[in-house]
């Protein structure tokens, strides 16, 4: 799996703005300038997410609207706050790094330093071209909530799941997807499945997470956007299946709608290998009141010889630090991602750059550590202790990965059709 497509320079936190007086006059030689120096670093870092109608709160396309910016800016890469990326860069080699070089750090300090000028228009290279509407390309098959759901403005929103038919009537191999809520406001996150039917032709609408037949398709937090698989690599949905939409909307002090689409685009060469989601987790654990540095823990034993392509460590706002070690059948034992700071408001993917192997018998370890103390200034409540929970006061601990299964590897391989099949 490539890299989810983002890598935002700013968060949706609010910050403050410092303006600074516009650079005048023109660029000495030596001079660091928006055109030549810093619009290219902003081009590959942060344009896919800081434009139009994306994730990010402010487009940076432009110096007109990176200008204002510029102390923020500055602060923020020097302490390597942006772009987010959370990973131990001494454990493991991830294809979607997002780190800017100490290099391109150091540009962007000098040129705001300088005055932040814009320089010479001629120097400015073009701008990306990103696709209109969905960050994954044009779709092959756009599927929609069937009506909008009215989140309430005030109160708790359970978990709820709605089923769309695909109408697809043959097997189709996805190379993309993307999940967009309707209204971003309120979608805390999206998790989807596909659904098969049973033997009568008919689907299980009921809700519930890990129901029959019911395969993890893909997620999202607030801050992701589409993913592309590796050529050869796809999901597979069976031809009559449904998409099930588990949505957890969180409320904020008014009233809205939201209506949440899945697009896909279709494998146009020969899938070799189908990717599937794993996970090791923890639903019974105890986290202590003021507990500063609580720890959980959860395994996986692998059945079968598999590849792993990339982690999603999952926890809520007193969530510390996430480990996933590989304990070998010899004994040897590898740190494969270290998460020393978690962020909830970046539920990072991180993706390999070389697929792991884990021969049968490997066991996967994940250890959580909680910060259920007052010196966590994200926490709720400090003077409770904490369960396994849907809601954001309560927690999780889940050690999410993608993997290809040796065994699955396709003799001869099946193209998707081209058509939508709607």
């Amino acid at each position: 799996m490539r890299r989810i497509i983002g890598g935002c320079l700013l968060g949706a936190l609010v910050i403050s703005i410092t303006v600074l007086s516009i650079g005048s006059g023109p660029a000495k030689a030596s001079q660091v300038t928006f055109t030549k120096d810093v619009a290219p670093i902003l081009q590959k870092n942060c344009m896919s997410c800081h434009r139009p109608g994306e994730i990010a709160p402010m487009s940076l396309m432009s110096y007109k609207e990176v200008r204002p910016w510029a102390k923020s800016i500055r602060e923020r890469v020097s302490d390597r706050t942006m772009p987010p990326w959370s990973a131990d860069p001494n454990h493991g080699e991830f294809k979607n790094d997002a780190r800017l070089s100490a290099q391109e750090i150091d540009t962007i300090v000098k040129w705001v330093e300088s005055g932040a000028i814009k320089g010479d228009d001629k120097d400015m290279p073009p701008n990306p071209k990103f696709p209109e509407g969905w960050s994954i390309g044009t779709p092959d098959a756009i599927i929609s909530m069937q009506e909008e759901y009215t989140v309430p403005a005030d109160g708790e929103v359970p978990y709820l799941y709605f089923t769309m038919p695909t109408n697809f009537t043959e097997d189709k191999w996805i190379q993309a997807l993307e999940i967009r809520p309707g209204n971003r406001a309120v979608v805390h996150h999206v998790i989807a499945y596909t659904q098969e039917p049973d033997k009568s032709g008919k689907v299980d609408e009921t809700g519930g997470e890990f129901r029959r037949g019911r395969v993890h398709l893909g997620g999202i937090t607030p801050n992701k956007t589409g993913v592309v698989f590796e050529p050869g690599v796809a999901k597979l949905i069976k031809a009559g299946s449904s998409i099930v939409f588990q949505m957890h909307y969180t409320t904020n002090g008014e009233a809205a709608k939201d209506r949440t689409s899945i697009a896909f685009i279709f494998a146009k060469q020969p899938a070799t290998k189908i990717l599937h989601t794993g996970n090791a987790m923890n639903t019974r654990f105890v986290i202590p009141a003021g507990a500063a540095n609580h720890e959980v823990t959860a395994s996986k034993v692998f059945d079968e010889d598999i590849h792993i392509t990339g982690f999603m460590p999952h926890m809520h706002v007193r969530g510390k630090s996430f480990t996933y070690t590989a304990v070998y059948p010899d004994g040897r034992r590898e740190i494969l991602l270290n998460v020393p700071a978690y962020d909830f408001n970046w539920q990072l993917s991180y993706e390999l750059k070389t697929p792991k192997a884990m021969p049968k018998g490997t066991k996967l370890d994940c250890v959580a550590y909680f910060d259920n103390s007052t010196k966590n200034k994200f926490n709720p409540d400090p003077a409770n202790p904490v369960r396994w929970g849907d809601q954001t006061w309560e927690e999780m601990m889940i050690g999410w990965f993608s993997y290809t299964r040796d065994a699955e590897s396709m003799k001869t391989p099946v193209s998707a059709s081209s058509s939508s099949g709607q």
